[in-house]
């Protein structure tokens, strides 16, 4: 096992002796996706992690992936439950096991809030993995890297990376596999931090990114669904003003155009490029249909 940090700041992090086996620094901060994708280059094991800074991987967390992606040779990645990480006595909470797709076109975590499956329960197909903290096959990643050798693409920086990812990846017939056995708890937006400027940021990302991904992963059928996407930006935005919620506001604002700037270097002809996209708002097996 070789471990890599990636330190995106401005100033080196102090890093404790023997934490890591190497050591990469940007000084600058490139999003998660050109942090990673940093990370990964030149890496040479046949399986990579990946792991925020702001989440615990538990023991045994690798082993389960590991073990899962060895029995299912179509498996390109495996993620575990993710928990929200919370002071000790409060109930264990779910922040996601795999990604899936709403029925309004939003990519979610799956089981998000809800209390955690059994550690017994079997592993499950999803649409895809959230790379908070996922386990992938380098073979798989390769498969589907960008001209370059990019993993994730870079002009998403953060948010929605990892479904882009998975969408590229079912494309090219791969599946992705949840792992009950596998935990992790996760602090969730502990880097981001939650002042106005970053929170806006944030929404722009979340927004904008939605309609590039998408644009990508349905082709041409993305054009008569996006009434529908925009719709569903609407109520937020209406929401957003009677709250006075001015972040969010600007957010979804800037996230449009956002989305307008890079929409076409995303679009492209074609059918869908995953058929199998299942959409669910509940906790389901997501398979292929």
């Amino acid at each position: 096992m070789e471990i890599v940090v990636v330190d995106q700041g401005e100033t080196p992090v102090a890093l404790p002796a023997g934490l890591a086996d190497r050591v990469v620094r940007l000084g600058e901060n490139r999003g998660f996706t050109g942090g990673t994708n940093a990370g990964i280059a030149g890496i040479s094991c046949e399986l990579v992690a990946t792991i925020n800074d702001d989440l615990l991987i538990e023991p045994g967390w690798t082993a389960a992936l590991v073990a899962a992606l060895e029995r299912e040779p179509r498996a390109a990645a495996a993620q575990g439950v993710n928990l929200v990480l919370e002071p000790p006595g409060r109930p264990e909470r779910t922040d996601g096991w795999g990604l899936g797709w709403n029925r309004a076109f939003q990519a979610v975590q799956l089981g998000h809030g809800k209390p955690p499956p059994s550690l017994a329960e079997p592993v499950r197909e999803v649409f895809g993995v959230s790379a908070t903290a996922a386990l992938y096959r380098r073979e798989a990643l390769a498969a589907v890297a960008f001209p370059g050798g990019q993993v994730f693409d870079e002009r998403l920086g953060s948010y929605y990376e990892d479904a882009d990812l998975a969408s590229r990846l079912r494309a090219a017939g791969w599946i992705a596999l949840s792992v009950p056995a596998a935990r992790a708890r996760h602090a969730g937006s502990a880097t981001s931090g939650a002042d106005r400027a970053r929170a806006r940021a944030r929404w722009a990302s979340l927004y904008g990114n939605r309609y590039l991904v998408l644009a990508r992963l349905l082709g041409t059928g993305f054009w008569p669904r996006l009434p529908l996407l925009a719709m569903r930006d609407l109520k937020d935005l209406a929401r957003a003003v009677f709250q006075g919620d001015r972040s969010l506001v600007e957010g979804i604002f800037a996230g449009w155009t956002r989305a307008l700037r890079l929409l076409p270097a995303f679009a492209r002809r074609g059918r869908s490029s995953a058929p199998d996209l299942v959409y669910t708002s509940v906790d389901t097996k997501i398979v292929a249909r």
